[in-house]
């Protein structure tokens, strides 16, 4: 059946019982999307372009070598101006052809592939080549319609080709699998590339090629590329459990061993199965749907557990691997939509969509009893894709509202000055300094679609696929003349064992003969929204204290007390000062003063470890300041780490707000304190003192800024500030602690405007009532010392933050391992020897390099600071305008 049918078929629409939204309604949201859009892509280009990215909180680019790394995360920016490249069939499908012309002459005269820079194939893939496909294919139907781009020569697609080629190198493995890497001027072969070394990929990476290669090789006639991505896909294929049918999530691209043998639909695996839907759609190939189909009874017989999706082993599917779910599973709904399987996806969507609600966005990982795992949010788009799916395939106008909600959330909690700013805890409302290509490529598209009028777009969307970045591939591509190479692995046909009548199920349903009855998709959706409205945090559980008794307890432990180290060193456990402000604990049995010391100190570290352990279980949750004053009316959110004492902002309906002011041992002039929210510098003294001091001067909260330069909560874990040593119940006012970063951010709001009103609570919030006070004109420094641990796998090593009262390291999710920890291939146990440098990199998101030193900040002058001050409040105020 020709693949166009395919998606005529599955889109038809079904009326639903509940009540229509207004064709004005609808234009009215429609048009809003476009306002959005234009906020974001305007800021891109006057902000960052020619960068790769935009840095919505400082109104800069985001430029690779720049600013610190972030790891593998930075993989996807090569020089190559990233967003616009992402963002140009965007500007078609808004109806903005003028400014595509333009951006596609920029792309022509600006934009270098030939940059010596090591790349993610995956991300370069999806973003680069399916973007100047997306925009080629765009190109030609403007010019064909007669009106615009009839310059064009099909120059985007000899730049795709050019690119093409530089990822090819790649795909030079035993086993056809891609290098997660490549130098776009070198390859992979080579000192010179930095690269060529990997061993592991995940399955998405090497899974996700074969539309936009087939795209390529059908456009230029050219096999090469298809044939390599088929290749891979086959090896995939080959690879899979054999009894679950299932793939893991990383593999070894030489031996093809599963790393990870966790199977799932979230991140690692997820668009491995999109792809094999949508290149039969593309390409009407029946060997993909068949994959597919086999690969979709597996998840629904053993992943889907409605409405979850709980990864699983592959070799044992019944035993799960996990307990929470990853925000990328978001797109499935979409696809089951694509599949035909509308019941589920209903199912699935309406426990996303209220998940949404509980926090506003979808955190990165929630839990299957709907708590928060991981606490980001860079404002992925899947939700809101699989919204749009559902529309299209229910014609309900519940997912209407559904998507009035994602833009209003976008709008209330993401939009700053110069752009919308990634969450960086769905629980506090704090921003992160990033706004990914991916969110003008594909958020605008989906939500112009759901409310657009037919008559709105300016072509026939369902002669396109789109990609997983949602790039416009026509399908008419599959009637494309094409060699075929030859065949690099022959096929080996199914077993008939495993083909039941629905892998030759060609088509989708039709959705009138799904659902005879319109009120079918409420009736699904209303248990699912009672099971996520009742659902509760589960307490800890309590974990036994550690065995045995030594001389000095853990719990009791303070690095600045002479005493304790003594006792260390007679136990021949040593502390080695990291440059960052750690401490970290090393265990030597020699160097004990006796045996019997040794196996205390044995004891010591033992004891270390569980505490941090159970700390970690037991950790509060990240706070929030936010800049309420004018001009930043609450739009500017610091994520700040919690004190163990003091008054809890989670229990307070309004926060503590007022102005900063500083001060450390007994405040001289109190006068000035009174009735201030005092700003501290870290160091000398313990955080308890320090709230002490300013509470006895009439203080009503602290916030303590780091000492150590160039610190930021974007590259450091936060932690939370433990007492003194003794009762810590005389102190009642909230205290909350900025790394260096955040800290300039509010101090370089006072050097602005000398009035400046914070509201210190456990999550952002709107402007609520606040106090109105002076601004302190004096400061003093403050201290440091105590301390935080956090283990070091099974060596007798225990790591501590040098900080101002045995802080512990709280980090802005619920467990240590970063997103991309679980995506990526198991970290080796380090020897001790190993594992020291270790501990002083700090990890975010993917990142799994030691950030460079941030020479930009440290090097900036105040008048810079304030230019880009004066920058944000100038598109804040014109943002203020356009609105009203």
């Amino acid at each position: 059946m020709p693949p166009v049918l395919f998606l005529l078929i599955l889109l038809g629409a079904l009326c639903s019982p509940g009540q229509a939204m207004s064709r004005e309604e609808k234009q009215k949201l429609k048009n809003q999307v476009v306002e959005m859009f234009d906020h974001a892509y305007q800021n891109y280009m006057d902000h960052a372009y020619p960068a790769d990215e935009l840095m919505p909180l400082t109104c800069r680019g985001r430029v690779r070598g720049l600013e610190p790394s972030r790891g593998d995360i930075d993989d996807a920016l090569g020089k190559f101006s990233l967003t616009l490249i992402d963002t140009l069939d965007t500007l078609v499908l808004l109806n903005k052809t003028t400014e595509f012309e333009d951006a596609v002459r920029r792309v022509l005269s600006d934009v270098r592939l030939d940059n010596d820079i090591v790349v993610s194939v995956f991300e370069t893939n999806i973003r680069v080549l399916g973007g100047l496909l997306g925009g080629h294919s765009m190109a030609v139907m403007l010019k064909e319609g007669g009106q615009h781009m009839q310059w064009y020569q099909d120059e985007l697609l000899h730049m795709a080709k050019d690119l093409g080629l530089r990822l090819l190198p790649a795909f030079n493995t035993s086993s056809g699998l891609p290098y997660p890497r490549v130098n776009l001027k070198h390859g992979v072969r080579g000192p010179e590339t930095r690269t060529g070394t990997e061993t592991d990929t995940c399955t998405a990476c090497a899974g996700t090629i074969i539309l936009e290669f087939a795209a390529l090789s059908r456009f230029t006639g050219d096999p090469v590329f298809e044939a390599h991505a088929r290749r891979a896909l086959d090896f995939l294929w080959e690879k899979r459990q054999r009894n679950s049918n299932l793939v893991g999530t990383t593999i070894n691209i030489h031996s093809g061993e599963w790393v990870r043998r966790d199977s799932g639909v979230g991140a690692g695996i997820d668009s491995y199965y999109e792809y094999l839907l949508k290149a039969y759609v593309l390409l009407g190939d029946d060997l993909f749907l068949e994959r597919f189909n086999i690969h979709y009874a597996s998840i629904m017989k053993y992943i889907s557990q409605p409405p979850l999706l709980l990864d699983v082993h592959i070799h044992k599917p019944l035993l799960p691997a996990r307990t929470w779910m990853d925000s990328l599973l978001a797109f499935f709904p979409g696809l089951q939509v694509l599949k035909g399987d509308i019941r589920p996806a209903i199912e699935t969507h309406e426990m996303l969509y209220q998940v949404t609600k509980k926090h506003n966005f979808l955190p990165e990982a929630f839990t299957t009893d709907f708590r928060v795992h991981w606490a980001q949010h860079p404002l992925r788009p899947e939700f809101a894709e699989s919204t749009y799916f559902l529309y299209k395939a229910t014609g309900d106008p519940y997912y209407l509202e559904a998507g009035r909600t994602i833009m209003d959330n976008l709008n209330r909690f993401a939009r700053v000055p110069c752009g919308f700013a990634a969450m960086k805890d769905v629980r506090t409302g704090s921003h992160e300094d990033r706004m990914d290509s991916f969110f003008l490529a594909e958020m605008f598209k989906y939500l112009f679609l759901l409310f657009a009028e037919p008559d709105d777009i300016p072509f026939d969307v369902e002669d396109y696929v789109f990609t997983t970045e949602a790039h416009l591939l026509p399908l008419s591509l599959s009637m494309a003349p094409h060699s075929s190479p030859k065949v690099m692995k022959p096929w080996t046909p199914f077993d008939l064992n495993e083909l039941d009548d629905s892998n030759f199920d060609w088509t989708c349903p039709n959705t009138h003969l799904l659902f005879p009855d319109p009120a079918f998709p409420r009736i699904l959706r209303e248990p699912i929204r009672s099971a996520v409205d009742k659902s509760c945090p589960r307490p800890a559980p309590y974990r036994e204290p550690g065995m045995g008794r030594p001389p000095l307890r853990a719990q009791d432990f303070m690095a600045n007390n002479p005493e304790h180290l003594e006792l260390l060193r007679r136990m021949g456990v040593s502390l080695i000062h990291l440059k960052d402000g750690r401490v970290q604990l090393v265990q030597h049995a020699t160097q004990a003063v006796s045996a019997v010391a040794a196996e205390d100190g044995v004891r010591f570290m033992q004891e270390m470890m569980e505490l941090s352990s159970q700390q970690q279980k037991e950790q509060l949750p990240p706070r929030a300041i936010q800049i309420v004053s004018h001009p930043f009316f609450g739009r500017v959110v610091l994520t700040a780490g919690p004190a163990q004492f003091g008054t809890d902002l989670s229990k307070s309906s309004t926060g503590v707000s007022g102005l900063p002011y500083s001060g450390c041992s007994e405040i001289a002039n109190a006068e000035y304190i009174q009735g201030h929210i005092a700003l501290l510098q870290r160091g000398q003294c313990m955080f308890a003192e320090k709230a002490r001091h300013i509470q006895k001067a009439g203080a009503i909260g602290g916030i303590v800024i780091d000492d150590n330069e160039g610190s930021s909560s974007d590259t450091a874990p936060l932690f939370q500030m433990a007492g003194d040593g003794r009762s810590t119940d005389d102190v009642t006012l909230p205290l909350l602690f900025l790394f260096h970063k955040e800290g300039n951010i509010l101090l370089e709001a006072l050097k602005e405007y000398r009035e400046v009103e914070v509201l210190l609570s456990d999550k952002a919030r709107d402007r609520g009532v606040t106090l109105s006070l002076m601004v302190p004109l004096c400061s003093s420094p403050l201290a440091t010392t105590p301390t935080s641990h956090e283990p070091i796998g099974q060596s007798q090593m225990s790591t501590l933050e040098l900080g101002d009262s045995a802080p512990e390291e709280v980090s802005p999710v619920d467990e240590d391992t970063s997103p991309a920890e679980e995506v990526g291939a198991p970290k080796e146990e380090a020897s001790p020897a190993e594992a020291e440098p270790a501990a002083a990199q700090p990890q975010e998101g993917r990142d799994s390099e030691k950030p460079e030193e941030d020479t930009d900040s440290s090097s900036q002058s105040v008048d810079e600071l304030l230019a880009d001050w004066q920058e944000d409040l100038e598109a804040f105020k014109q943002m203020e305008k356009d609105e009203l």
